[in-house]
């Protein structure tokens, strides 16, 4: 058995310590974070992952609170859903606290909501793009987010909370399209020519926030570092510094590659556990078996169509054939197409709470007993299979050489 992990940084031995420090001698050329709000009449946004990203959004908000030199007369909270369902209030409290619910108005982005979008530009590929009035108007805009490797998007973080996180649901819709997703360029690790990062940087650059923190974490959810100041430059720091530990290369591919999605809250649904999945898929021979580990306690979800989809054609091949079509465009069917594209290179197996039967309708086989499951797909690869665990899922990016 090989155990891949990301190579393991201890959390930093002063947190608050350490977002002082970054935010006091910013990346890039801005002046401290303290020195941001110049008038207590100015009207702050500070923009935030929604639930399903564990930003220490607890800790992050009321160390800049308390950071800021004047107070501005008000500040909203805006959670990037995306096309997320929204944040319920029990939600909210959790993920901020009383303190920044007492002292802040928090919202949800409603990117279906066009009385709530405001036209920022056009991007290189022609997109006419929307973001989130509130965010779009304010005096100052702060953006936050957590560092990870991205199966798409190359890595989370930076300007993917601007875009796609607070934009129109068209523009949305048009950032997952078949062209994009399937683009050679648009995986795990790669920022320069992906074409994803290309887009949500063209519009961050359109609005950008006025001061970036952005954060690392390990596999303990502890945090290893801040990178804070100009949006661009410090994402791009940030962005290194996972590459730097969470790559790892393998001279062959496994046979059986055992993955999870790390954890909660990134395994609340299958979903998002197609992260995890993927990130097997990049050293799993042709014809090999990822088996994933998540809970899965929201189901199936995604948008309200991710399940139709799945359904919709008998196999992975055909799926990708109908995603494919020229103006095939429905919710969802980003994260159907990276499904299917890793079906159609593996056998796709999942221990989780979703329903055996519903797995079975999306072509995904159910595993009951993790120990039997993982023995039988040894067995079914012959006497010299070779297993690989990813305890840590889309947290490492594996490869091989």
């Amino acid at each position: 058995t090989t155990v891949i992990e990301p190579a393991f940084v201890p959390g930093l031995p002063d947190e608050h310590a350490g977002f002082l420090a970054s935010v006091r001698d910013p990346i890039g050329d801005l002046p401290p974070l303290a020195d941001l709000i110049t008038s207590p009449d100015e009207v702050l946004a500070i923009v935030t992952a929604d639930g399903t990203r564990p930003v220490p959004n607890r800790k992050l908000i009321p160390w800049i609170l308390d950071e800021l030199r004047v107070k501005p007369k008000k500040i909203v909270v805006i959670t990037g859903t995306g096309a997320h369902r929204p944040n319920t209030p029990e939600e909210l409290l959790e993920m901020f606290g009383e303190r920044v619910m007492r002292e802040c108005r928090v919202i949800n982005h409603n990117g279906f909501d066009e009385t709530t979008m405001t036209e920022v530009g056009k991007t290189p590929r022609g997109v006419h793009a929307r973001l989130c009035t509130e965010y779009v108007k304010a005096d100052k805009r702060i953006s936050l987010g957590f560092i990870e490797p991205h199966f798409f998007a190359g890595f989370s973080g930076g300007p993917k909370a601007i875009f796609p996180g607070i934009a129109a649901v068209e523009n949305i819709l048009s950032f997952h399209d078949a062209y994009m997703i399937g683009h050679v360029n648009s995986t795990w690790g790669v920022l320069e020519q992906n074409p994803l990062q290309a887009e949500t940087r063209a519009v961050s650059d359109m609005c950008p926030p006025h001061f970036l923190v952005n954060v690392t974490l390990n596999g303990n959810k502890d945090i290893t570092g801040f990178y804070s100041g100009e949006w661009l430059p410090a994402h791009r720091k940030g962005c290194t510094f996972v590459l730097d530990h969470a790559t790892v290369g393998f001279d062959k591919p496994f046979d059986v590659v055992v993955t999870s999605n790390s954890g909660f809250p990134l395994d609340q649904n299958l979903y998002q556990a197609v992260k995890g999945m993927s990130a097997a898929a990049q050293i799993v021979k042709p014809g090999g078996t990822i088996i994933s580990v998540s809970e899965c306690s929201d189901g199936i979800p995604g948008h309200g169509n991710f399940y139709e989809i799945l359904t919709s054609r008998k196999n992975p091949q055909a799926l990708l054939d109908m995603i494919e079509e020229p103006g095939y465009s429905v919710f969802d069917q980003w994260e159907a197409q990276k499904l299917a594209l890793i079906q159609v290179k593996a056998n796709v197996q999942l221990y989780s709470t979703i329903p055996t039967d519903t797995l079975r309708q999306v072509n995904i086989h159910p595993v009951e007993d993790l120990e039997a499951g993982i023995q039988a797909a040894l067995e079914s690869h012959g006497p010299n299979a070779r297993l690989a665990i990813l305890p840590q899922g889309p947290l490492t990016i594996p490869y091989i050489k």
